[in-house]
C-alpha cells in the first residue's frame, strides 16, 4: 500500500493562471498587457517513490527490531518520544502541500520499512518501477545503512531527509557527501525539502519541453536535443521570422497593444509611433511562429533584425512565464526556462559588467519584464526608450528595480555540468546617462564576494528576483552539476 500524491501539470495551470490573472491585473492597472500564452503539453509527471524508516513502538518494545540494541529493547535516538508515526504524517500533509501545482506523483510506502526483508524488496520495486527520484525518510539512527544499500542499488537522484536527533554524533558521512544525494539533516526545515521537489519537477520540465529556436546561420530546419535534460531543440532559418513580420499587417489589436505599453509608462522617450507599431507586429510574430512549431520557449538571433526586434515581445513573454531568449543563446533559453518551472518567475537575461572600485555587479539589456515577481503580482515601474545600439529607434523597456531587494543571479552552462548561482541584493537602476549599457540597467551587490569580477558568470546569465540560489544548489546536487556561487 502506498499513499498517492498525484499534482496537476504544472506549466498547464501556471500558463492558464498567468494569461488570466495577467488580463485581471493589467486591465485594472494599465502597465502591460497580457500575454496568450502557447497552449501546454501534456506532460507526464515524474514518479518519486519513497519510505520512511523507523520501526513501530511494539517492535522495538518486544526486542524484535533487527538492530544492535534489541537484546535491551532499546530506543536508539531519536528515542521513544519522538513518535515516528506522527511525523510521518505530518510530513506527508506537508509533502501534499508543497507539491501542490508541481509536476510530480509522489508514491510513498503507507507502512515504513523496519527490516532487511523490506529493505530488499523495495529495492527490487524500484528496480522495475524505473522512478525518476527517490524520496527518504531516515527517522532511526541504525537505519543509515538501510539508506545506503539503496543508494548504491539506484543509481538517480535522491532526496534523503534525516531529521537532527534521529542521528547520533556526525551525520553518516555516505549520505551526506554521495553525489546525486540531496542530504537534508536539519528540524522541520520545510522549505529545503521543497526545494528539492521543486528540482526534480524543474528537470520533468525540461526534459518535456520544446525550444524554437532562430537562427540566421542555418538554411533549412533541423532537430536536436540538450544533453543533460534532453529538450527537443527545433531550429528553423531566421527567415521564418522575418517573412511573418513582414507579412504582418497592423491591426486595431496592436494599436491597442502599443497604447496600453504607452499608457503603463513612466515616461517616453525619443520613440515613434511606428517603433510602438513594430514592437507590436514583431510580439505578434514570435506569438505566431512559437504556435507553429508548438514550442514552449524562444531563442531569436535579433541584434541585426533593425525594426523587427522582438524587445517588447520577449519582456511580455517572460512576465507571462513563457521562456523567451534573445541573441540566439541556448544557456540564456535553459536559464530561463529552469526559472520558469523552479521559481515560478521570469528572469532578466543580460549582458554583465562591474564597478570595481564598489565592487558591484552591473547587468543591462533591452528584454527586461516588469513583472518581476510573477504574473498577477504588482510589476516593477518602467519608462520606454530606443534599443540602444542600432538604427532605427526600436522600441525597449527600461525597468526599474526594486531596490534592497533580493536577487539570484544565475546561468546553466549546456554541455559542461556547470551551473552559476549567486546571491545579491539590488542597490538601485542607475540612469543613463551617466551609466551605459542598453535600457535596462540594475545595480546589485553580491553577498560576500570579495572581487566582484571573480562571479563573471560568462555571456548572458539571467538575473531573478527572489532568494533561489539554495533552489539551484538543490538542483546542482541531484543532478551532479558543478556549481559556482557564493551560496
Amino acid at each position: 500500500m502506498t499513499h498517492e500524491i498525484t499534482r496537476r501539470h504544472f506549466v498547464q495551470t501556471t500558463m492558464a493562471a498567468a494569461a488570466a490573472t495577467s488580463a485581471v491585473y493589467m486591465s485594472s492597472c494599465a502597465t502591460l498587457p497580457a500575454v496568450t500564452a502557447p497552449v501546454a503539453r501534456k506532460r507526464t509527471p515524474a514518479l518519486i517513490r519513497g519510505a520512511f524508516f523507523y520501526p513501530p513502538a511494539d517492535v522495538v518494545n518486544e526486542g524484535r527490531n533487527e538492530d544492535t540494541w534489541k537484546e535491551h529493547k532499546w530506543f536508539t535516538w531519536p528515542g521513544n518520544q519522538f513518535r515516528p508515526d506522527e511525523q510521518q504524517a505530518k510530513f506527508l500533509a506537508q509533502l501534499a502541500r508543497m507539491s501542490e501545482g508541481l509536476d510530480l506523483n509522489l508514491s510513498l510506502d503507507a507502512v515504513p520499512i523496519y527490516t532487511d526483508a523490506m529493505t530488499r524488496a523495495f529495492i527490487k520495486e524500484i528496480e522495475s518501477s524505473k522512478p525518476d527520484a527517490l524520496l527518504l525518510f531516515d527517522f532511526w539512527n541504525s537505519f543509515s545503512a538501510r539508506i545506503s544499500l539503496i543508494m548504491e542499488a539506484y543509481k538517480g537522484p535522491i532526496i534523503v531527509y534525516h531529521p537532527v536527533g534521529a542521528n547520533h554524533q556526525l551525520p553518516p558521512e555516505k549520505l551526506r557527501t554521495s553525489p546525486r544525494v540531496l542530504y537534508i539533516h536539519s528540524i522541520e526545515n520545510w522549505d529545503a525539502l521543497e526545494r528539492g521537489l521543486r528540482a526534480i519537477h524543474g528537470r520533468n520540465y525540461l526534459s518535456q519541453s520544446r525550444l524554437l529556436r532562430v537562427s540566421g546561420q542555418v538554411k533549412e530546419e533541423s532537430d536536436a536535443a540538450e544533453p543533460l535534460f534532453g529538450t527537443s531543440i527545433h531550429t528553423v532559418p531566421a527567415s521564418h521570422f522575418n517573412d511573418l513580420f513582414d507579412q504582418t499587417e497592423v491591426t486595431e489589436a496592436m494599436r491597442k497593444l502599443g497604447h496600453q505599453v504607452r499608457a503603463g509608462a513612466l515616461g517616453v522617450d525619443d520613440l515613434s509611433e511606428k517603433a510602438f507599431l513594430d514592437g507590436a507586429r514583431a510580439h505578434d510574430a514570435v506569438s505566431k511562429l512559437m504556435a507553429r512549431h508548438n514550442a514552449d520557449a524562444i531563442t531569436i538571433e535579433c541584434l541585426f533584425l533593425e525594426h523587427r526586434k522582438p524587445c517588447l515581445s520577449f519582456a511580455l513573454h517572460n512576465g507571462a512565464l513563457v521562456p523567451a531568449a534573445c541573441e540566439n543563446d541556448l544557456n540564456a533559453a535553459f536559464t530561463l526556462m529552469l526559472g520558469t518551472a523552479m521559481f515560478g518567475r521570469g528572469g532578466f537575461q543580460h549582458n554583465p559588467e562591474f564597478d570595481t572600485e564598489e565592487n558591484r555587479y552591473y547587468g543591462a539589456h533591452c528584454t527586461c519584464t516588469p513583472n518581476l515577481h510573477g504574473p498577477g503580482k504588482p510589476p516593477a515601474p518602467y519608462a520606454l526608450r530606443p534599443f540602444f545600439h542600432q538604427l532605427p529607434k526600436s522600441l525597449a523597456l527600461d525597468v526599474k528595480w526594486p531596490e534592497g531587494e533580493v536577487v539570484t543571479l544565475c546561468k546553466y552552462h549546456s554541455g559542461e555540468k556547470r551551473l552559476d548561482a549567486w546571491q545579491g541584493r539590488v542597490i538601485s537602476s542607475p540612469e543613463c546617462p551617466p551609466a551605459g549599457g542598453c535600457a535596462t540597467r540594475v545595480l546589485v551587490e553580491l553577498t560576500g564576494v570579495k572581487d566582484i569580477c571573480s562571479a563573471y558568470p560568462g555571456h548572458h546569465p539571467v538575473l531573478f528576483c527572489g532568494d533561489f540560489a539554495k533552489h539551484l544548489r538543490s538542483f546542482a546536487k541531484l543532478y551532479e552539476l558543478e556549481i559556482r556561487g557564493n551560496c
